[in-house]
């Protein structure tokens, strides 16, 4: 699978602290900098491209103890250990979660980690979310995300035509699954294959992004593409560990957890001859140090920078109204 291209030099200001592992709901304010010295993501993510290479080489069953010794040496290296460090975890807890992961790895049907290079680049990745937001709380239960004032129901907002892109949400009765099941008899590609968010709700600045994001897609996609699909926003972390029990790629900590990640689909618009188009769009904000992108093969997984947090705030409350 491919790498996302490589960010700027200019970084999205400084780290945000992750939240402890403590039982409280997501406060609110915005990130506040904490540190003075900011990672080189440009140079974190050329070192993760030269690694998996790496680990893709020793992939074999009787590779396991090299892969291991291999870890062990890239994750020192400077421009790796920067970003681990700069994690609540650090660079010791990263390391072991990552081994952890690795060993209990099982290929299936429903992860979006294929296979163990897969699952590593998915981990790795991902921790520049947590580096950026590590201050900030995470949603501990779906109550937490429920009830949280800082989050916004989206049905709200579709049925008043104010959002600028689609989701789905998970069934929620016997009926409702067995409606789902044979409209995807029916016409199987209709839609994407998706689960569907079990909790439609998401921060006003990543609406903000969607929409900016949906309204770019709709002006350079082919005719007749669908709008923006929307896979996955919040989740809480009991819900987060709900999916690695089902075999799902669900790392922890997640900044789904925190709010500030989604899931976009990809893989469906090929058949528009428009995925090509999306890929871009992500990659070139993330290019301008707006997002985090990792490429989870059927969807993207994007985060949002702290440095971007104002300005789609300002672009939401200009919007919506509030």
């Amino acid at each position: 699978m491919r790498v996302p291209s490589r960010s700027p030099r200019q970084q999205p200001g400084p780290p945000v602290p992750y939240a402890a592992p403590v039982r409280r709901r997501a406060q609110a304010g915005r990130p506040q900098p904490t540190a003075t010295v900011v990672p080189d993501l440009d140079a974190y993510r050329d070192a993760v491209a030269d690694l998996l290479v790496e680990v893709n080489a020793l992939a074999g069953a009787g590779s396991t103890k090299a892969r291991q010794v291999l870890i062990d040496q890239r994750l020192r290296e400077p421009a790796i250990a920067a970003v681990l460090d700069a994690t609540a975890q650090g660079l010791v807890g990263a390391r072991e979660t990552l081994l952890l992961e690795m060993a209990r790895y099982q290929p299936n049907a429903r992860s979006s980690a294929g296979d163990l290079t897969a699952l590593v680049r998915i981990y790795l990745l991902s921790r520049i979310d947590v580096m950026w937001w590590r201050d900030a709380a995470t949603f501990l239960t779906d109550v937490d995300v429920q009830h949280s004032p800082e989050l916004v129901d989206l049905e709200w907002l579709r049925r008043r035509g104010l959002l600028r892109f689609r989701y789905t949400e998970q069934p929620r009765t016997i009926v409702g699954r067995g409606v789902r099941a044979l409209r995807r008899r029916v016409l199987p590609d209709a839609t994407p294959r998706t689960a569907g968010l079990l909790l439609r709700r998401a921060r006003r600045e990543v609406i903000a992004l969607l929409n900016d994001v949906g309204r770019e897609f709709a002006a350079v996609a082919p005719a007749g593409t669908p709008p923006l699909w929307v896979t996955s926003l919040v989740r809480s972390a009991e819900h987060q560990h709900r999916l690695r029990r089902l075999g799902y790629a669900a790392m922890v900590p997640s900044g789904h957890c925190l709010g500030w990640a989604v899931d976009v689909e990809m893989a469906w618009y090929r058949r528009f001859g428009a995925r090509d188009a999306l890929a871009e769009l992500l990659l070139d904000r993330q290019r301008a140090g707006e997002l985090n992108v990792v490429d989870e093969g059927q969807a993207w997984h994007i985060c949002l920078a702290p440095a971007a947090t104002l300005r789609l705030r300002r672009a939401y409350e200009a919007e919506m109204g509030s």
